[in-house]
């Protein structure tokens, strides 16, 4: 391919995860759909390029588009809002990624005759919802706050524990040890080591900021900063995703906590980050900082996951694809059950969500970067037996995120979007920004 037609392929694909982002709004289509269909079409479809060539990247790329995901994430996070919503998502976030893990696992032993160990390892990769796909859905729908942090919470934390399961799997199909107290001390180490980093390289990149945000180019050093605390904690065997968040979350709300112990007289104005009193320049200085930050990192995310998911979708075999179309079925109804089943049985833990409201959380479960990326570091771990697990994530990637579509649909029939209200006479007070608008 000539190069400058590759860069015009380079920019209108860009062009097209814009609109694409923006259509969520307007249509609730998920813009992942029309990025993998565009990648199927420009490759196994036109050949306009050879997929071959980027294959041995495809990981690297959705490994950084999940780093930048999930550093973006905690970076969004008001740390007092999730602690009061905690229980019920973290919850949520465990028994539905649980249920869906063994109910995948079941499926696999009973079409494709596999071992647990193996059978588990597919379960794992397909059990995760994908938070950049729930996210901009969820700001496009008028659930009440509750709902969303409790979806939000599922979705920040789900990705670290897939991770987390297929990383022990892995090492167990490797020859690793299987010991159920050695697989418990394993995981919780890894992520109190993570958490402890996240929270040390937190507090200390608050401090530099004050001094770095004034030269050029600090966004690019905060992003440095983000890779060397994810490989830094990954060689030392913590869980690297965690920390990322971890660090992400202490960013946007410790310089807010620490000046609650050094309050002043003007400190009446509650900082957005975490409702704690500051003073009203500290503020707007936090508030500067914070959405440079988001944006810068939301952009370069952005740019990332395009590529990713564009490259999924050129990477799919036809042959593949209808070979596996069954077993993807089976999955996809495995996964409803358990979604369904982990809702009904949260009851007690978000008792004031309506009938609707859990019928609406049962629709939101796609799957996206996490699945993509678990599902090619396993095929890349454990060679040929796992060859169809790339085209099996494609496929319950796209099904799930017509689910969505659906559970969107629905949400805008039950809870329509009030219209603009008149404007008033009087000043409006200043609000604060939420997680989800």
């Amino acid at each position: 391919m000539a190069l400058n037609l590759f860069f015009a392929l380079l920019g209108g694909l860009l062009v097209l995860a814009f609109l694409a982002n923006r259509l969520v709004r307007f249509t609730g289509v998920p813009d992942v759909i029309i990025l993998m269909a565009t990648g199927v079409l420009i490759g196994p479809v036109l050949h306009w390029v050879n997929p071959n060539i980027f294959r041995g990247a495809t990981d690297g790329f959705g490994s950084l588009a999940l780093i930048l995901i999930l550093f973006e994430g905690g970076l969004e996070l008001k740390l007092r809002e999730i602690l009061n919503h905690f229980a019920g998502g973290l919850f949520l976030c465990v028994v539905s990624y649980l249920l869906s893990a063994i109910g995948v696992a079941l499926v696999c032993r009973h079409a494709l005759h596999f071992t647990w160990i193996p059978a588990l390892l597919v379960g794992a990769a397909l059990g995760c919802i994908s938070s950049s796909i729930v996210l901009p859905v969820l700001q496009q729908v008028n659930l009440r706050r509750e709902v969303k942090v409790t979806l939000l919470v599922e979705a920040s934390f789900g990705d670290a524990l897939a991770v987390l399961a297929v990383t022990t799997l892995l090492g167990i199909a490797a020859g690793g040890a299987a010991s159920p107290r050695i697989i418990a001390w394993s995981l919780f180490s890894s992520v109190i080591l993570a958490v402890a980093s996240g929270v040390l390289v937190g507090i200390l990149w608050s401090y530099l900021l004050p001094l770095l945000s004034e030269q050029r180019f600090w966004h690019v050093l905060t992003f440095a900063a983000v890779l060397l605390i994810y490989s830094g904690v990954h060689a030392l065997h913590g869980n690297e995703l965690v920390a990322v968040l971890v660090f992400g979350l202490m960013l946007s709300n410790y310089p807010a906590a620490r000046k609650r112990f050094q309050p002043g007289e003007d400190a009446e104005i509650a900082d957005w980050f975490s409702e704690t009193p500051v003073k009203q320049e500290d503020r707007q200085s936090l508030a500067r900082h914070h959405g440079q930050m988001l944006t810068f990192h939301g952009e370069l995310a952005f740019l990332i996951r395009t590529f990713f998911f564009v490259l999924l979708g050129a990477l799919v075999e036809f042959a593949g694809l209808r070979k596996h179309t069954g077993l993807a079925l089976e999955c996809f109804g495995a996964l409803f059950v358990a979604r369904w089943l982990s809702v009904q049985s949260g009851r007690f833990a978000w008792r004031a969500f309506t009938s609707h409201e859990r019928e609406l959380m049962t629709w939101f479960f796609p799957r996206g970067l996490i699945t993509a990326v678990l599902g090619i570091q396993i095929v890349e771990a454990l060679g040929a037996d796992f060859d169809f697990l790339n085209s099996l994530c494609f496929a319950v990637i796209l099904i799930t995120n017509f689910a969505l579509l659906i559970g969107s649909l629905r949400a805008r029939r039950l809870f329509p979007v009030p219209p603009p209200a008149a404007a008033e006479p009087t000043a409006p007070e200043p609000a604060a920004p939420p997680i989800l608008s």
